[in-house]
């Protein structure tokens, strides 16, 4: 709903948010009004599935003889790694009424294609970024909402100004910026000359130019402590940075959240231009926002947490037997539980028994969690996403097979919620379909392990109550892989032995 001008004059006078509106009042009113939250839902239009994120959108009012009032809607972070999105599609035109919820455009983030609801109600007075527009940053204007049908035309014309876009991360924790480096002092005099002959003194190189300074790690007061504000901890944590590479420019070398928004990691050595055989033929394939997404988050995975992998080989014959006991069972239902399902449950149960596992790296601790909430890698199209199975370690088998097929199939679809990807402590990787019978995981920042899954085949293992000494079993091969930061080879160990117990005595997983 729109404010009028008298209504702005007594907050002004009241004194209430004094942040964000100015403490002069001229006859043309320009105020700022804190940004409003969204609370999480998820809507449903025809076969489009879109999600309210909880965003900050800049509210701008004018109130003059050449534009009536407005509302300035911008891109807001509708995921906690997305910088920029893709303009799909326009779900509205200009010149139709908008009410609150109504679904405004559809927007391609890293991760899905997500709805973008209007917070407001009016008439859409002007579309700044037409549909199909690629890499729109975060803050960028998108379009104009207008209280009464009739001020549409004001803004037919209407060019965005420098002013109309939002800058992420400014609000309340900007950095300033360090002020600028003063040259080295010129090189001292020589000393008087004295009679008495002195050695001759190395040539002293002539002072270049300051070269431009390069973002170096902080020093790190005596006991290893980094200064950091909560707020860029908490953007160190989500993008993976860790804080000791930063250098702050807040006081006495303060970690903000500008340092983390602005900081870029040291940039490997470039790789030799490939040579191209002379008559090759070659397509080169554009980047989609969700595999530079996966790029980023996996090598700065490797750069900076130190892996460790644990693997170990367990016989999967009861989980097979019981297995078709339970789907035979489910049948009359349509549903066939998958030998993963018995993996999750599994993995679930011993997160909860080594709870070292179910943790997370936040930089200056470790965050153990009390819920095991699993992501199970799913392959689609447009690349990785983990969707995640909440409460794994108290839901029944059957209750994990409907997640997991539910959310596959939403994975490939693109239709995934926000709340439904991202999070989870524990994440589990397998190819055993394909025909893997082993392979290393990349950890999947901020958790502490992942569980590859590789195929299983049929052994011969010794098996001393045999009369031959031996007997087949259908044994399969997983590789956990841990941040040696939070799990020590111990613990890793530990994890394992109780999957492998519960793998090899799936009964004891009702218990």
């Amino acid at each position: 709903m729109f404010r009028t001008v008298a209504f702005a004059r007594i907050v002004l006078r009241r004194g209430v948010n004094r942040r964000c509106i100015a403490s002069s009042l001229s006859p043309s009113l320009s105020t700022r009004v804190e940004p409003r939250k969204i609370l999480n839902s998820c809507c449903c239009s025809g076969s489009s599935v879109g999600a309210k994120q909880v965003w900050r959108s800049p509210v701008r009012f004018y109130s003059s003889g050449k534009l009536p009032p407005c509302v300035k809607v911008t891109l807001p972070a509708l995921s906690p790694t997305m910088e920029r999105g893709n303009i799909i599609n326009w779900q509205k035109n200009e010149g139709d009424k908008v009410s609150e919820g109504d679904l405004l455009a559809e927007i391609e983030t890293d991760k899905a294609t997500m709805g973008f609801e209007s917070s407001e109600q009016g008439y859409l007075a002007k579309i700044i970024i037409p549909a199909g527009t690629r890499d729109v940053n975060i803050g960028k204007l998108l379009c104009i909402i207008v209280e009464n049908e009739g001020d549409v035309a004001a803004y037919k014309d209407y060019v965005p100004q420098p002013g109309d876009d939002q800058k992420f991360g400014s609000k309340g924790d900007t950095a300033v910026p360090p002020p600028a480096a003063k040259p080295p002092p010129a090189t001292p005099p020589a000393p008087p000359k004295a009679p008495v002959a002195a050695p001759p003194l190395k040539p002293t190189p002539v002072p270049q130019a300051p070269p431009t300074p390069k973002v170096a790690p902080p020093s790190t007061p005596s006991g290893g402590r980094i200064f950091a504000t909560p707020y860029a901890k908490t953007l160190a944590v989500e993008k993976g940075i860790d804080l000791s590479m930063v250098a702050g420019t807040g006081p006495d070398g303060q970690i903000r959240a500008g340092d983390i928004l602005n900081f870029k990691p040291p940039a490997p050595a470039p790789a030799p231009t490939p040579i191209v055989t002379p008559g090759a033929t070659y397509t080169d394939i554009p980047l989609t926002n969700m595999r530079q997404v996966i790029a980023k988050r996996l090598l700065e995975s490797k750069q900076t947490i130190p892996h460790y992998y644990l693997t170990i080989d367990v016989s999967v014959d009861n989980v097979l037997r019981l297995r078709k006991e339970f789907n035979e069972i489910l049948s009359k239902e349509n549903q066939k539980l998958s030998v993963n399902d018995f993996i999750i449950k599994a993995s679930a149960l011993a997160s909860r028994k080594v709870p070292e596992a179910n943790s997370s790296w936040m930089g200056e601790f470790v965050r153990q969690y009390n819920t095991v909430d699993v992501n199970v890698a799913v392959a689609t199209p447009a690349g990785l996403i983990t969707p995640i199975v909440f409460r794994a370690d108290i839901k029944g088998l059957s209750s994990i097979n409907y997640d997991v097929v539910t959310l596959a199939e939403k994975a490939r679809q693109g239709k995934l919620l926000p709340h439904e990807f991202q999070g989870g402590t524990f994440t589990i990787s397998n190819l055993g379909m394909y025909g893997i019978k082993s392979f290393s995981a990349v950890i999947n920042p901020p958790q502490a392990c992942i569980l590859a899954v590789g195929s299983a085949e049929k052994q011969l293992v010794v098996d001393e109550s045999s009369d031959k000494g031996y007997r087949q079993a259908t044994m399969m091969s997983v590789t956990l892989s841990c941040d040696h930061r939070v799990v020590d080879g111990a613990v890793g160990a530990q994890w394992l032995a109780e999957f492998k117990k519960l793998i090899e005595k799936p009964e004891t997983m009702l218990l």
